[in-house]
């Protein structure tokens, strides 16, 4: 039995009925050239053979009683491959536009809990004799940074075939444990609690310390102070002259609490799904172009594709839209691989900006500030605090948030989430097929109705994005104003590179 860390279990205690948290991808392969290839048998033949090499696979949940602490991980007593390998199509030649619709389906449902938390489906039917491979894994398992991991473990290197070592030691499944040695095994992280808590808050508290004498941080606090109006602000600017410390480094820090649009709101079960491929050439010239980074590109295109967007709606806030940007905390020394080591930063999205190539500046600038923030206080440790609050307190409060809809009631904190996850950038293979393409298939959150994800892969950047089906339900156009805005950003710094590539 191995524990979930609190930052893992966070990703089971989300759930509702319409908020969840599995997250998944989507692959586009283009089979060899050999009219009997059976890409449902190559595909679980291909896993079968790794299985020793892929843990989160074989292991199940087995919760703690009354939800006194986290749940554990067990081998599976009744793993049974043929359970989580699929197979559906759509009609040849299928379009994107009805592969989206099959994938959001497939999004739209819960993982088995009784189950390991994982579904693969080879989905046929693309054009050209090209198939899809949709896999469905639990946050709880993996993050972005594992999952990429997962992948290439999962695919070849050539055509023919790596060689797979044998396993050193025979799998061996477990035995379900009964509720009271569940219990005994939780009563020992439980004891452990209050002094790792105690130990926990006193680092935090050193390292802010030592933070606050990091200027920035002090001059984000000094911005924030001279910005109060009113008896507060009187009270905490005595003795200060608002114009002081002309010195000091400007901060663009981001907004308290995110403006509200269409798509922040209560969301439902229900999915959206498109994707998209552009050229990863075309992103790195306007970089290069603009001394901005990948990644600021990215969150300008976002940032771009929705203000069109909004404005179409006529529903364009005057303050900038606010994102979550997730953020790896792997150093490359832990133990445990297959586990969350994700955090993330608060940064503005310049949709109030009207010029393209503003954005990009007004894009960096924030990411900047924000990665400073960020940097104040180590994130591992403001992850550490996952593990205290009970899972039966946090699991009430997530369903209490969705049965009074708070996404409809309540300003959201952030308007999106966007991630930029870096891929291989040398070709894979899944038993002689080609892997083309690799989407990227998220998550949306109550009060957060899309959520935009990209991957790299070779030359080629992946869009992937999900919406909740009733807040955005044209959320193909959504993307392919996204898409225009590479398209733009490209006309205007003089970029001479197709954007679009065929998916």
């Amino acid at each position: 039995m191995k524990q979930l860390s609190g930052l893992d279990a966070g990703f089971l205690y989300m759930e509702t009925g319409s908020q969840f948290g599995h997250v998944s991808s989507l692959s586009v392969y283009e089979p060899p050239d050999d009219p009997g290839y059976q890409p449902l048998a190559e595909w679980r033949a291909a896993i079968e053979k790794r299985l020793h090499l892929l843990e989160p696979l074989r292991r199940r949940l087995v919760d703690v009683p009354f939800g006194l602490d986290h749940p554990f991980w067990i081998e599976d007593p009744d793993f049974d491959l043929d359970f989580h390998v699929r197979h559906t199509a759509i009609p040849s030649p299928g379009t994107d536009e009805q592969l989206g619709e099959v994938i959001a389906r497939i999004i739209g449902r819960p993982l088995d809990r009784r189950r390991p938390l994982w579904e693969t489906y080879v989905i046929e039917g693309l054009p050209e004799g090209r198939y899809g491979v949709l896999t469905k894994l639990h946050h709880a398992t993996i993050d972005g940074a594992a999952g990429a991991e997962l992948l290439t473990m999962m695919l070849d290197s050539t055509p023919d075939g790596d060689v797979i070592p044998p396993p050193e030691d025979e799998w061996r499944p477990e035995r379900m444990p009964t509720d009271l040695e569940v219990l005994q095994r939780a009563a020992l992280s439980l004891a452990r609690k209050p002094g790792r808590g105690l130990l926990l808050t006193a680092r935090t508290l050193r390292e802010l310390g030592n933070a606050t004498r990091n200027p920035f941080v002090v001059a984000a606090a000094n911005q924030i102070r001279s910005s109060l109006r009113g008896p507060l602000g009187t009270v905490l600017n005595i003795g200060r002259d608002r114009d002081a410390d002309p010195d000091a480094p400007p901060v663009s820090l981001p907004s308290l609490g995110a403006p509200r649009t269409p798509f922040n709101g209560t969301i439902t079960p229900h999915r959206r799904f498109a994707f998209r491929s552009t050229s990863l050439d075309a992103v790195k010239a306007v970089k290069n172009a603009t001394g901005a980074t990948v990644n600021d590109i990215v969150m300008a295109v976002v940032a771009g594709g929705l203000r069109s967007y909004l404005l179409e709606k006529d529903a364009l806030p005057e303050r900038p839209l606010v994102a979550m940007v997730p953020v790896s905390i792997r150093t490359g020394e832990e133990t445990e691989k297959w586990t969350n080591r994700v955090s993330g930063l608060i940064a503005n999205l310049p949709t109030d900006v009207d010029d393209p190539v503003e954005r990009i500046k007004a894009v960096h600038e924030s990411m900047v500030s924000s990665k400073q923030l960020f940097d104040a206080i180590p994130a591992a440790t403001l992850t550490d605090f996952a593990s205290f609050p009970p899972p039966a307190v946090f699991t009430r409060a997530m369903r209490m948030a969705t049965r009074f809809q708070l996404g409809n009631r309540a300003a959201p904190p952030v308007n999106l989430v966007i991630s930029n996850v870096p891929g291989p950038r040398v070709p894979l293979y899944s038993a002689g097929s080609r892997l083309l393409h690799y989407f990227p298939v998220s998550t949306v959150a109550e009060g957060q109705g899309v959520n935009v994800t990209v991957q790299s892969y070779m030359d080629t950047l992946d869009f992937g994005v999900v919406s909740c089906r009733e807040l955005v339900p044209d959320v193909w156009h959504m993307l392919d104003l996204m898409v225009e805005e590479l398209e733009q950003l490209c006309k205007v710094t003089g970029v001479d590179v197709e954007v679009t590539k065929a998916s």
